[in-house]
C-alpha cells in the first residue's frame, strides 16, 4: 500500500549506496540475499516461496531469506537502505520514490493486471465510478488510484475517511465503500458472512502493474549475476506454483498461521489471471512492456504525482523475457 507523504521515501544517498555492495557467502558457498516482502506472506508471494521450497535459489547459488512486510514494513526503505537487496512493491509506489530521488530498477511484475478495487456491500453497488459521488468512502490518503479517479470523474461530494486496513467501519455502514483487493477481502468477509461487489480500478483506466519484483539501480549494475541467479529462480518458482499451489501454501500457512488454507486457494485461483494472463501468458510470468510503463508514468504526471516525465526505459529493465 501506498503513503505518499513525501518523507516517508527519502534515504539518504550515503544509505543508498550500500544497496550495491551485494550479499556474502554462506558456509555452503551460497551467496546469502535477503527478499522483502510487501505484505504479509500470502499467494501472491507463492513463486517467491516455491522457489525456496523446490531449492531453485540454492540451485543457483542463493541462499534466500525472505522477511515478511506489513503495514509498518516498507520493502522500498529497506531495499535503498541496502537493509535488502531484492524487494517487492507496485509500480507507482516504484515511481513515486523515484520521484524523490530512490533510483530503482524492477525486475519483474507478477501480477500483470491490477487486482485493486472498490468493494461494495451486496445490492449497494454502482455501475460506474461516477455512481460514487455522494458516498462514503474508506480510502488510503494519498494511494494514486484515487487521485486519478478524482482526476477522471466528479467525486466532489464523497466523504473520504482514512482507511485503516481493517473492516469495521465498512462493515457498519452498508451504503459506504472500501478499498479492497478482489483475489482477497471479498472472500475473507463472505467468511463472515457478509456478502460484496466490486468493481476493479482497471475498467476506469488505471492499471499499474502489481507486486513488482525490484532492485536499487546501484545494485542491478553491480550484481548483474546475482540477479540473473535470482530471474532463473523466480521464474521456475512461479511455474511450479501456476500447477502445484497446494503444496507450497502449506508452507505459506506455516510462515503466516493468521491466514487460513482456505484463504489461500481462494488467493490462488483468483489471482489465475492476473498472474498467468495477459502477457504473461505469451512472454512468461513477470512480462513488463515499455507501452504500459509509460502510460502509468504519464498518468502520475498528470495527477500530480510526479513532478516530471521520464522515459519507461530508465525504470525497468526487458532483460528477461522476450
Amino acid at each position: 500500500m501506498m503513503k505518499r507523504t513525501r518523507s516517508k521515501w527519502i534515504v539518504p544517498a550515503s544509505l543508498v549506496l550500500l544497496a550495491a555492495c551485494g550479499g556474502s557467502a554462506n558456509s555452503d558457498g551460497k551467496e546469502a540475499v535477503k527478499l522483502v516482502l510487501n505484505w504479509f506472506p500470502k499467494s501472491q508471494m507463492g513463486g517467491f516461496y516455491a522457489a525456496q521450497v523446490n531449492g531453485d535459489y540454492e540451485d543457483n547459488g542463493l541462499d534466500v531469506e525472505i522477511e515478511p512486510g506489513g503495514p509498518e514494513v516498507s520493502a522500498i526503505q529497506l531495499v535503498a537502505s541496502g537493509n535488502a537487496d531484492f524487494g517487492l512493491a507496485h509500480a507507482d509506489q516504484l515511481l513515486v520514490a523515484r520521484n524523490e530521488g530512490i533510483e530503482f530498477i524492477a525486475l519483474a511484475a507478477t501480477q500483470q493486471e491490477s487486482p485493486q478495487a472498490l468493494m461494495f456491500h451486496e445490492g449497494k453497488g454502482v455501475s460506474k465510478f461516477e455512481g460514487i459521488n455522494g458516498k462514503t468512502m474508506y480510502i488510503e490518503p494519498g494511494i494514486p488510484y484515487w487521485d486519478y479517479l478524482k482526476s477522471q470523474y466528479d467525486l466532489s461530494e464523497v466523504e473520504e475517511l482514512a482507511y485503516t486496513g481493517q473492516n469495521v467501519n465498512f462493515l457498519a455502514n452498508e451504503d459506504s465503500i472500501t478499498q479492497a483487493f478482489q483475489t482477497s477481502e471479498p472472500f475473507f468477509l463472505e467468511r463472515q458472512g457478509v456478502a460484496t461487489e466490486t468493481m476493479l480500478i482497471s475498467e476506469a483506466g488505471y492499471n499499474p502493474y502489481n507486486v513488482v519484483l525490484f532492485v536499487t539501480k546501484d545494485y542491478f549494475d553491480k550484481n548483474e549475476e546475482t540477479v540473473d541467479q535470482f530471474m532463473k529462480a523466480y521464474q521456475s518458482g512461479w511455474e511450479t506454483y501456476e500447477t502445484n499451489y497446494d503444496d507450497i501454501n502449506e508452507t505459506i500457512h506455516e510462515v503466516n498461521p493468521e491466514i487460513a488454507m482456505e484463504e489461500l486457494e481462494f488467493e490462488a485461483e483468483a489471482q489465475y489471471e492476473f498472474v498467468f494472463g495477459g502477457d504473461a501468458e505469451e512472454h512468461g510470468v513477470g512480462y513488463m512492456s515499455h507501452e504500459r510503463w509509460q502510460e502509468l508514468i504519464d498518468q502520475l504526471v498528470d495527477i500530480g504525482q510526479l513532478d516530471q516525465t521520464v522515459d519507461a526505459a530508465e525504470v525497468f529493465t526487458t532483460k528477461y523475457y522476450d
